[in-house]
């Protein structure tokens, strides 16, 4: 999988902004790869200073990794969404050099309310954890659900 530097040019109108604003996402080489309302795709390779004691990827940047998908999945709408809860159940370990997908869909939305699952997998496949997230949004108003 190679380095994805920009964002998709069939993005929704504001992801580009919302992406270029995300200092945290380009600075830890998470690369937006497909984006549309209600779904994203993101990845990020593992970087030595992403591991904790173990020398596995520390919980937190896969949570970060798996809400950043959440993130532009439920934003692809247009009106401000942000995580109202979000858990994650760390399955297995990631290792200094994976190469992980982070693979956000829409499950329900109603009003100015979303669920949302992210799977995170490894380059080959397999999974490493399953995130489930919330969502409300801020502004704007609520569009209706897709087909």
């Amino acid at each position: 999988m190679g380095v994805h530097t920009g964002v998709p040019v069939d993005a929704p109108a504001g992801i580009a902004e919302l992406y270029e604003r995300d200092r945290t996402c380009r600075s830890l080489g998470i690369a937006l790869v497909e984006v549309a309302p209600g779904r994203a795709l993101m990845s990020m390779r593992v970087g030595e200073d992403m591991v904790n004691g173990h020398g596995m990827a520390h919980g937190g940047f896969l949570f970060l990794f798996a809400d950043a998908a959440f993130a532009y999945a439920c934003n692809g709408y247009g009106p401000v969404t942000v995580a109202q809860s979000a858990q994650v159940t760390f399955l297995l370990p990631a290792a200094v050099g994976d190469e992980l997908l982070a693979e956000a869909v829409e499950r329900t939305r109603s009003g100015r309310n979303g669920v949302y699952d992210v799977t995170v997998r490894r380059s080959d496949g397999t999974v490493v954890a399953e995130f489930r997230g919330q969502s409300v949004m801020l502004s704007g108003r609520a569009r209706p659900p897709r087909d």
